[in-house]
């Protein structure tokens, strides 16, 4: 990156505004949904208003307790989870986490998980009159049983994308995961189903060994891999996923530095998530937002919009 932007933008402001087909966000930083309990946990540490976008822990239609521990792994170079999608359910989140949600200064971006499609429909029936700002729906999280079916059949993904179109009228992002033969095909089955953008991508399946005691250290077996060794295989989705479709992409997978989040947006990445990198840097998000006007200015441009999908892969 040129550390002397051109002349006339040293002090030109930067619009950090972008466009997510129907979602306007006030910039492109958003912290990922599991990473950032319910915002409350975070309000002492980090500016809320600021972000683009808090997407709270993912709910499901009934309670779950999560898979039995253990439930995380640290690796060299991130965490390996199977947590399981543990939550209250969604008549715990209307009745005590929505009424806190719903009043920040922030824009909520409800994540939403089940078993079957007709979980997903009523998850969304029951949250289309609470007047969402836009919802996710979490079809790729590989530590539930059935959980990831959908975002490994193009069919399974498409009819879950269009029943939840159906009965409710904010923008959908759709979470998808990266354990598939051709992410591009299940981003254009999403497409078709009505989203209005996807989420490239959930955690990469992965395991750790206990060689001593010649056992699994998680109960689950295989967890998912997230953090800065899943970044590498989050961009290449974001890229091909940006080739195949028209709806715009969040990209998530190892975002914890202003390189990170740039890297992202020169692929095709019209935002990203923060996810793990809020466990060990909690401010990690204001950091990066700190440094966006310039890594924007520093590329000639005085609007983000004018930096995504600007990579150059023509040979010289």
């Amino acid at each position: 990156m040129s550390s002397q932007p051109p002349p006339g933008l040293l002090d030109a402001p930067i619009d950090l505004r972008v466009q997510l087909g129907r979602l306007h966000l006030k910039n492109p930083i958003l912290v990922a949904s599991g990473t950032f309990g319910y915002a409350k946990e975070m309000a002492e540490i980090v500016d809320l208003s600021r972000l683009g976008g808090i997407l709270p822990k993912t709910i499901t239609r009934s309670a779950r307790p999560g898979n039995a521990p253990w439930r995380t792994v640290e690796t060299s170079a991130g965490l390996l989870n199977a947590i399981g999608l543990d939550n209250d359910g969604i008549d715990y989140f209307i009745e005590h986490h929505w009424g806190y949600l719903k009043n920040l200064s922030a824009d909520i971006i409800v994540s939403i998980a089940g078993k079957s499609e007709e979980d997903f429909i009523y998850l969304a029936e029951r949250l289309a009159p609470l007047g969402l700002f836009a919802i996710e729906l979490n079809i790729s999280c590989p530590n539930v049983s059935g959980g990831i079916d959908f975002g490994t059949d193009p069919g399974a993904c498409l009819r879950v994308v269009s029943g939840v179109r159906k009965v409710i009228d904010c923008p959908i992002l759709t979470k998808l995961t990266p354990n598939v033969t051709s992410i591009a095909a299940i981003a254009k089955a999403a497409q078709d189903g009505g989203t209005d953008a996807v989420t490239c991508i959930n955690t990469v399946l992965g395991m750790a060994i206990d060689w001593r005691k010649r056992k699994p250290i998680l109960a689950n077996i295989v967890g998912g891999l997230s953090g800065p060794a899943i970044k590498p295989i989050a961009l290449r989705c974001v890229y091909q996923v940006a080739k195949s479709v028209q709806v715009p992409i969040i990209g998530v997978g190892g975002v914890a530095t202003i390189d990170d989040a740039m890297e992202f947006f020169i692929a095709g990445a019209s935002a990203v998530q923060i996810g793990t990198a809020n466990y060990y840097n909690p401010t990690v998000s204001m950091q990066i937002l700190d440094a966006l006007p310039e890594a924007i200015r520093s590329m000639g441009k005085d609007r983000f919009q004018d930096t995504v999908g600007t990579l150059q892969t023509q040979s010289h």
